[in-house]
C-alpha cells in the first residue's frame, strides 16, 4: 500500500473505505461480510476509513468491528457532523456524542462538516459557535483533525477553503467531472495551501465501471493496458501528488483487493501522456450522450443574475448519461441548495454569456430547456422544502 501524508506528517493510506454502502442483509447492514471485507482492506494496508452520522447503521458497525478486531488505535476513522441538522451550539454536543458511542471511541481522528455546498452553511455553524466548539475538542483530543466535505461550485469551495485553518477536505473529483464542483481548480488551490485532499466519487458512483458504453470500453480494451475500468480512474487520480485520499466505497472481497493492488502499484508519474489521451478519448465517448456540449470551462461566468450555467448542464447531462432521477438529484444538491439562488430561471437572456461560449452553445435556449427538464413541480417543491430547512436561522 502506497502512503501520503497529511498536514501533520501522519501517513494516510492512498486508498480509503468509503462506509456509506457497506454490505446488506435483508435491510441491515451484514456486520459478518462488512468486517471480512474492512478486515481484508485493512490487512492489505487501508488506515483510513470514511463514515458520517447519516450513513444508516455504518457508524455503528465499524464500532463493533474495529473494536472485536482490536484495530482502534491502528487506523484513521474520519465521520462527519450532520450541519443541515445543527441549529444550536448544544446540537454540536448532540450528534458528537451520539456518534463517539456508535463508533466505540472517545476521539475521532478526522472530523469533517458534511455536505456543504455554499459558505452561508459554514456561516451559520459559526453562528452557532462551531469554531469555539472545535477548538475546545482539538484541546482535549476528542478531535484530532477538522475539515469539511463539499458539493458545490468551486468559487463557493474556494470561499469555504480560505475561511479557516482546515486540516483537510473532501471533494468530488474524477477524470470524467474534472471541472464539475470544487474540480480541479479546488484541488489545486487546496494543495497550495497545503491542504490534504480527500477524494470522493472517484467512480461516479460506479457509473464510470457500470455505465460505460461499449464504445468507451473498447477504447480501453484497444490501449493494451489491462486494466479495468475502475483501474483506469483510480490510475489517474493516484498519479496526481495533490490528492491525498481516494475513497472507494468497496462491497465484494475481490474489488477490495483489486483495489488495494492498484493503490500498492500506482506511482505519480506512471500515468503517461498516451494514457491521458485514452481517458480523454473515453470521455469523448460518454459526452456523445450529453445534450448539450459544455465542457464546464466557465469562460460563460460570472453570469450577472447569479445562473450557475455550466452546473445546469451538467446536471442536465447527468440525465441523460445516468438517470433523470439522478440528473435532478445532483441539480438539487448543487444548484439548488445555495444560499443565493442560482436556477436556470433566473436568465434575462442578456446574451452576455454566448459571447464568450468556445463552444458556441445557444445558452439561453438550452437554459430554458434544462430547467423545465431539472424542475418538473415536484422537484421545485422539494427543493424550496429543503432550502427554507437548510438556511433557517441559527438559535
Amino acid at each position: 500500500m502506497n502512503y501520503r501524508e497529511d498536514k501533520y506528517g501522519n501517513k494516510l493510506s492512498v486508498l480509503g473505505f468509503g462506509c456509506m454502502r457497506l454490505p446488506q442483509k435483508g435491510r441491515s447492514i451484514d456486520i459478518e461480510e462488512s468486517e471480512r471485507e474492512l478486515m481484508e482492506a485493512y490487512n492489505a494496508g487501508v488506515n483510513y476509513f470514511d463514515t458520517a452520522y447519516i450513513y444508516s447503521g455504518s457508524e455503528a458497525a465499524l464500532g463493533e468491528i474495529f473494536e472485536r478486531n482490536g484495530i482502534r488505535e491502528k487506523i484513521n476513522i474520519a465521520t462527519k457532523l450532520p450541519q443541515y441538522l445543527v441549529g444550536s451550539r448544544a446540537a454540536l454536543d448532540k450528534y458528537f456524542n451520539e456518534q463517539l458511542a456508535r463508533l466505540r471511541t472517545d476521539y475521532i481522528d478526522y472530523y469533517l462538516m458534511h455536505h456543504l455546498t455554499d459558505i452561508a452553511m459554514w456561516e451559520k455553524l459559526k453562528a452557532v459557535g462551531v469554531i469555539q466548539w472545535i477548538e475546545e475538542k482539538k484541546k482535549s483530543g476528542a478531535i484530532r483533525n477538522v475539515g469539511f466535505s463539499y458539493h458545490g461550485n468551486s468559487d463557493g469551495f474556494i470561499k469555504i477553503l480560505n475561511d479557516y485553518d482546515w486540516d483537510l477536505c473532501q471533494i468530488q473529483y474524477n477524470y470524467f467531472d474534472e471541472f464539475s464542483q470544487a474540480g480541479v481548480a479546488g484541488l489545486k488551490a487546496a494543495a497550495e495551501k497545503g491542504i490534504p485532499v480527500v477524494i470522493m466519487e472517484p467512480l461516479r458512483g460506479g457509473k464510470l465501471v457500470g455505465m460505460l458504453p461499449q464504445s468507451a470500453k473498447d477504447v480501453m480494451n484497444r490501449s493494451g493496458r489491462g486494466w479495468s475500468p475502475a483501474e483506469w480512474s483510480f490510475r489517474w487520480l493516484f498519479n496526481q501528488p495533490e490528492v491525498t485520499v481516494v475513497l472507494s466505497g468497496m462491497n465484494s472481497l475481490d474489488m477490495v483487493r483489486e483495489n488495494c493492488r492498484t493503490a500498492s502499484e500506482a506511482e505519480v508519474g506512471q500515468f503517461t501522456q498516451e494514457d491521458m489521451k485514452v481517458l480523454k478519448e473515453v470521455t469523448d465517448k460518454i459526452r456523445e450522450m450529453d445534450r448539450v456540449g459544455c465542457t464546464g470551462c466557465r469562460y460563460c461566468m460570472p453570469c450577472p443574475k447569479g445562473v450557475d450555467i455550466p452546473g445546469t448542464f451538467r446536471c442536465y447531462n447527468a440525465m441523460f448519461i445516468e438517470t433523470p432521477s439522478q440528473g435532478r438529484f445532483q441539480y438539487a444538491q448543487t444548484v439548488g441548495l445555495t444560499k443565493e439562488p442560482a436556477f436556470a430561471s433566473q436568465c434575462i437572456g442578456c446574451g452576455k454569456c454566448e459571447k464568450h461560449c468556445p463552444q458556441q452553445i445557444p445558452i439561453r435556449e438550452k437554459l430554458k430547456e434544462a430547467d423545465k427538464a431539472l424542475r418538473p413541480l415536484p422537484f421545485k417543491i422539494g427543493i424550496n422544502v429543503a432550502r427554507k430547512f437548510m438556511f433557517r436561522k441559527a438559535k
